[in-house]
């Protein structure tokens, strides 16, 4: 074991959860309506506890268990048996690894949310989340970074697929699963109701911001100058796309928003974040200025061209941005055109069939979507009987 290594990743390991709790949370309450806020920090809070509970129970072991048919991890680690304090997952800690790991699988439900806030069931929520993990999530996590089909070895020859710390098993996974969602829920009846609390929007943004170097700095799993330079690559990203984003809107709009730079901030933050791994502080920057520009393009396209009411433009920003960042490691060198496309095109087919799969069976144990009056007078009366602001804002 090295103390370092353990030292850092145990920080790393509550940035990542920083993220969440209250990253996101923060950044997609203050979005929507006065009357949503509430639903919104359910929605996050009680997929980070389900989740932490379902990967120690099996997602664990589906994603990093010993099976060899690179499909799956098998059960062998289940409620993670055979795992104590003085075991060791490379330099560190299993049960470490174990923990970090965690927090991603709590994060990458959480980015759905977005999607589906103000319409939603939240029993279909908790269930969907769940199994969504399970039976989507964890099988990418082990084919990407478990050793699996799409790993060095698999499928795709001696070099596999690069993705350093989520570009496919994150963000394109749940960018996919949350445009689904939008599709099967449908419109809300008001959806051109401005966010109720920008302020918020950027407190949970610049939380992700922080939390994002535990994401990619830690996915080095070590204290040295590669989690240093995936820091260093990520903080450039972040920056340049928020400017670049600001900018188009200027040029556009003739204003440049709060909301837009901060989400900006998060395009280039998803978008760098599978090659933070591969590429230096020039490549950085110029991932992060394409970055502002295209995620923007890709919110206006799927609003106003294909009229489909993502509500927090969760693949627009984190599915088109990990989807973009992972062709760019093929595009500066430091992976296989095959492999990286390969990935994200089985990757993509393997989430669409399994998330309509899932929506289609949920759907049939408890309620899609809030009757037309929930949805009218705000979810969190109705389904959490709270308020958090007067219902006249």
């Amino acid at each position: 074991m090295n103390g370092a290594d353990t030292a850092w990743i145990i920080v790393a390991t509550a940035l990542v959860l920083l993220m969440t709790l209250p990253g996101l949370a923060l950044f997609y309450g203050g979005l929507v309506r006065a009357r949503n806020v509430l639903s919104v920090f359910m929605h996050c809070y009680a997929i980070a506890c389900l989740m932490s509970v379902l990967w120690f129970v099996a997602g664990y072991s589906i994603a990093f268990g010993g099976g060899d048919s690179g499909f799956w991890g098998g059960l062998d680690k289940l409620l993670l048996l055979g795992i104590d304090a003085d075991t060791l997952s490379g330099s560190i800690p299993e049960i470490l690894f174990f923990a970090f790991q965690m927090t991603f699988a709590i994060i990458t439900p959480a980015l759905i949310v977005g999607a589906y806030v103000e319409r939603i069931g939240f029993g279909f929520v908790l269930l969907f989340s769940g199994l969504w993990m399970l039976l989507c999530y964890a099988p990418v996590v082990h084919w990407v970074w478990g050793g699996g089909m799409l790993a060095d070895g698999g499928i795709f020859g001696e070099t596999g697929v690069r993705d350093f710390a989520g570009g496919i098993v994150v963000h394109e996974t749940a960018g996919l699963a949350a445009l689904i969602l939008a599709i099967f829920l449908g419109a809300r009846k008001n959806k051109n109701t401005p966010p109720h609390n920008p302020g918020m929007v950027m407190m949970g943004a610049a939380l992700l911001w922080v939390g994002w170097f535990g994401f990619n700095g830690g996915s080095q799993l070590a204290a040295d100058g590669g989690a240093a330079m995936a820091l260093t690559v990520t903080h450039i990203s972040a920056a340049t796309a928020s400017l670049t984003w600001a900018l188009w809107e200027k040029i556009k709009f003739g204003k440049a928003s709060l909301v837009g730079i901060v989400t900006g901030t998060i395009a280039g933050l998803a978008s760098i974040t599978p090659a933070s791994g591969y590429v230096g502080p020039v490549e950085a920057l110029i991932i992060g200025a394409v970055a502002g520009v295209l995620c923007q393009e890709a919110v206006n396209l799927i609003r106003n061209s294909f009229k489909i009411d993502d509500t927090l433009d969760v693949f627009a920003v984190h599915g088109v941005g990990g989807i973009f960042g992972t062709i760019m490691i093929a595009a500066f060198g430091a992976g296989s055109w095959i492999a990286q496309l390969g990935s994200l095109l089985i990757v993509g087919v393997y989430t669409t069939v399994v998330t309509v799969v899932l929506i289609l069976v949920v759907r049939m144990i408890t309620p899609l979507r809030v009757d037309e009056e929930t949805e009218v007078n705000g979810l969190d009366l109705a389904a959490h009987g709270e308020r958090a602001y007067d219902m006249s804002s």
